[in-house]
């Protein structure tokens, strides 16, 4: 795996973008990613985590059309780079392997 540094809220922030599409901007991340946190998050927040993964080459984004709903305000749509889909992807192997290796480790565990 490349030494790119992804950090949990990045990796979190990048699956949401993945998994919502062409519905990747700004509230509706926040929106999708607070359900499934169950917890209150703050726009800046996303809105730092997507601009630092869209300079490492995670993201990259286009302005929507104006919208009679948002005012007439565009809003900038998210998409993950085959790049991000790679990094994924080797990130979900690591986990999966760790947490598969988690029974092996469970006796010494429990002598400790």
């Amino acid at each position: 795996m490349k030494k790119t540094k992804l950090g949990e809220f990045e990796e979190l922030v990048l699956l949401t973008v993945a998994a919502l599409q062409h519905e990747a901007y700004g509230v509706e991340i926040k929106r999708e990613l607070e359900r499934r946190l169950d917890e209150t998050l703050s726009v800046g927040s996303i809105q730092s985590a997507l601009k630092r993964m869209e300079e490492k080459g995670f993201l990259t984004s286009v302005w929507g059309d104006a919208t009679q709903k948002r005012g007439g305000k565009r809003k900038r749509i998210y998409s993950a780079t085959p790049y991000a889909h790679r990094i994924l992807s080797e990130m979900k192997e690591i986990r999966a392997g760790l947490w598969s290796a988690i029974p092996k480790l469970a006796p010494v565990m429990k002598m400790v």
